[in-house]
């Protein structure tokens, strides 16, 4: 029998990257986003939506095996924006699930829910109370929460995968911590798509960087086995930028950049 998994923000950067690292014989995967994703592969199937419209969700997730949930905005805007799309788009994908018999969802979150934990913390553990750094941040608290929800109430299986810096190498000092290469992307999506009864769970995705802030434990629990480490970029990289300070940002918290004063809401008018 198939295994069909659908994937919201398909032909965002993640959703590209996981493409391949996901095929596997027996499994179709069902490619969702309001942007053309281009022609599929022979185990694709493509579908035009929007994570905010249920009724289409509930149509793209029927006969699905599992939800992996990229779609959204990655970074930080306006709380309309922020609350219109990734909150209640995560709820959509949820509800979706719910509605059409889907046993397992995956969710993208981020290391923002935590971004105000300060550096001096590490390792830092999944289960680390929220301290988001955006309003982005507190979609990934929100898209958590309702992860929690779906598993006690409607026993969904739900994996909240705390994303780090995902791309193809690092670019500066502070993801010699948090870099996440796209095969071990593709290592932790597989692991949560094929891990047997999770219930609710919470893991960091980074991979095994010999500077990483997280503790990788939980997830090497549910079958994670990270292999690339950023180490490797690290001469290039404090040739460039100097050795990390880690009193100040974006070093001191986990957030980076995304804790500095530089993205204040605007006061009302």
């Amino acid at each position: 029998m198939t295994e069909r998994v659908l994937i919201t923000g398909a032909a965002g950067r993640i959703g590209t990257m996981l493409r391949p690292r996901l095929a596997r014989e027996g499994r179709t995967l069902r490619l969702l986003d309001r942007e053309p994703i281009g022609a599929p592969s022979a185990a694709e199937e493509t579908v035009l939506g929007d994570v905010t419209d249920l009724p289409a969700l509930i149509a793209a997730a029927d006969g699905c095996d599992a939800i992996v949930h990229l779609g959204g905005i990655a970074g930080e805007d306006t709380w309309d924006a922020i609350s219109a799309i990734n909150i209640q788009g995560t709820y959509s994908v949820f509800e979706a699930a719910r509605a059409a018999g889907v046993p397992r969802v995956i969710f993208a979150s981020s290391n923002h829910a935590v971004g105000f934990v300060p550096r001096t913390s590490a390792p830092v553990s999944p289960t680390e109370f929220f301290a988001p750094d955006t309003y982005y941040g507190v979609s990934k608290v929100a898209g958590e929460a309702l992860a929690s929800l779906y598993a006690d109430r409607y026993g969904i299986d739900a994996l909240c995968l705390r994303i780090g810096s995902c791309f193809d190498e690092p670019s500066n000092t502070r993801m010699l911590s948090t870099w996440l290469s796209p095969d071990d992307c593709g290592r932790l999506v597989e692991a949560a798509l094929t891990t047997p009864d999770p219930g609710f769970a919470v893991v960091w995705g980074i991979s095994a960087n010999t500077r990483a802030w997280f503790d990788l434990g939980p997830g090497r629990a549910l079958g994670f086995d990270p292999q690339d480490d950023a180490e490797k970029y690290a001469p290039d990289l404090i040739a460039r930028d100097g050795d990390p300070d880690l009193t100040v940002l974006p070093h001191s918290h986990v957030g980076g950049d995304f804790c500095s004063p530089a993205l204040d809401a605007p006061l009302p008018t």
